[in-house]
C-alpha cells in the first residue's frame, strides 16, 4: 500500500476513536462536576441523562457569528485555532492501540511526543498577540510562561521511563511492561516476579514519582484548574479566547478536550502498560486493545476532572513555584535513582 495512504487511513482510524472519546469526557465533566456540586447537571438534550449536551452545545457554537477584531491581525487570528488543534490530533499518530494497530510507530515515539506537545504553546501565543486585545495578549503570555516551564518537569518524567524501558518506542515501553523484570530481582529470589504485571503495571509503582510529576505538569499542560491562570475568567475574561467566537472557538473548545484525551493516553501507555493485558495474546490484544487503553483512559481523564473540581486556582507565584522548586528537582532525582538500580541491577 501507498505509504501515505496507509498513514492516512490510520491517522483516520485512530482520529475516528480518539475524537468521539473527547466528546464522551465533555459529557462525563458535565455530570461529574454537577454530582461533586450536587447538581442535575444535563438531563434535557438526549433525554434523562442528557447524552447530547456536547452536541447541542458544538451545534449551537457553529450557529454563532464568527467575528474577527477590527484591529486584529486576520491572517495569524484565524490560523491559531487550527495550529493548536493541529499539535493535539498529531499525538494520537503515534500512540499504540494494539501490537500492530499505531499510526507509525516510531523509534524515537517519545521525543516526537514532547516536540508536537509544544506546538500548543505557539497556537495560544498566536491567538493572544493577534487579538489586539490586552487580556488576551496577558492570557498568551502567561500561557507561554507557564506551558515552558512545566514543559520541563513534564520531559523528566518521560525520561525516567525511557530509561527504565531501554527505549524511545511507545511499543516497546508497553511491551517492556507486559514482560516486566524488577531490576533483575528474579535471578535474586531464583524465581520469575513477572507475576507482579499481573496484578499492576509496574512501571506505575516503580515510576509513581514521575507519573505524579506526569499528571500535575498534563494539567499545567492543558491549562486547567487549578492551572488555569492563561484563560482566569475572573482575571482576564477568557484570556486568549476573549475575541474569540463560533466555530474558532469551538475549536479551541475541542482542542482542550481532545489534548486531554490525549495527554491521558500517553500516561496510560507510559505508566499503565497502555493496550496489555495479562494473560491476552497478541493477536486478541489487536482487537481488545483499544478497549483496554481507552478504559485507562478513562480513569485518567476521570482523576483529571476530579481534580478541577476540588482545587481552586493557584497564583502565578505559586505556580511557578511548584514547577521550578518540586516538580524539576524530583524529576531529576528521580532520572538518578532509576539510572542508578538500572545499572546496578
Amino acid at each position: 500500500m501507498n505509504f501515505w495512504l496507509e498513514l492516512l487511513i490510520k491517522v483516520g482510524l485512530a482520529l475516528a476513536i480518539m475524537l468521539p472519546v473527547a466528546l464522551v469526557v465533555i459529557f462525563g465533566e458535565l455530570k461529574i462536576s454537577a454530582h461533586m456540586q450536587s447538581r442535575v447537571g444535563p438531563y434535557f438534550a438526549g433525554g434523562r441523562w442528557g447524552w447530547a449536551q456536547p452536541l447541542a452545545d458544538g451545534l449551537k457554537f457553529m450557529q454563532k457569528e464568527d467575528l474577527v477584531p477590527a484591529d486584529a491581525d486576520d491572517r495569524v487570528y484565524k490560523l491559531a485555532p487550527y495550529i493548536v488543534l493541529m499539535g493535539t490530533l498529531a499525538l494520537y499518530v503515534v500512540i499504540p492501540i494494539g501490537p500492530d494497530a499505531v499510526a507509525r510507530d516510531l523509534d524515537l515515539g517519545v521525543f516526537y511526543v514532547l516536540a508536537v506537545s509544544s506546538l500548543s504553546t505557539l497556537g495560544v501565543l498566536m491567538a493572544g498577540w493577534s487579538s489586539a486585545n490586552k487580556y488576551s495578549l496577558i492570557g498568551g503570555l502567561r500561557a507561554a510562561a507557564q506551558l515552558i516551564a512545566y514543559e520541563l518537569p513534564l520531559v523528566l518524567a518521560v525520561i525516567a521511563v525511557a530509561v527504565q524501558a531501554g527505549s524511545l518506542s511507545l511499543n516497546d515501553i508497553v511491551n517492556a511492561q507486559a514482560s516486566f523484570h524488577l531490576f533483575g530481582v528474579e535471578s535474586i529470589l531464583g524465581r520469575d516476579v513477572t507475576w507482579i504485571s499481573s496484578l499492576i503495571s509496574p512501571f506505575m509503582i516503580l515510576q509513581i514519582v514521575g507519573l505524579v510529576i506526569f499528571l500535575v505538569a498534563s494539567l499545567a499542560e492543558l491549562s486547567r484548574i487549578p492551572f488555569d491562570m492563561p484563560i482566569a475568567e475572573s482575571e482576564l475574561t477568557m484570556g486568549y479566547l476573549t475575541e474569540y467566537s463560533g466555530l474558532r472557538f469551538t475549536m479551541f473548545f475541542l482542542g482542550e478536550y481532545a489534548g486531554l484525551v490525549s495527554m491521558a493516553a500517553i500516561a496510560a501507555t507510559l505508566f499503565m502498560g497502555g493496550y496489555s493485558f495479562p494473560g491476552v495474546s497478541e493477536d486478541v490484544l489487536n482487537f481488545l486493545g483499544p478497549v483496554i487503553l481507552l478504559s485507562k483512559v478513562m480513569f485518567i481523564a476521570f482523576v483529571f476532572i476530579w481534580l478541577r473540581w476540588t482545587f481552586p486556582r493557584l497564583r502565578e507565584d505559586q505556580l511557578q513555584t511548584i514547577a521550578w522548586k518540586w516538580l524539576i528537582p524530583a524529576g531529576l532525582i528521580n532520572i538518578v535513582a532509576t539510572a542508578i538500580f538500572k545499572v546496578a541491577f
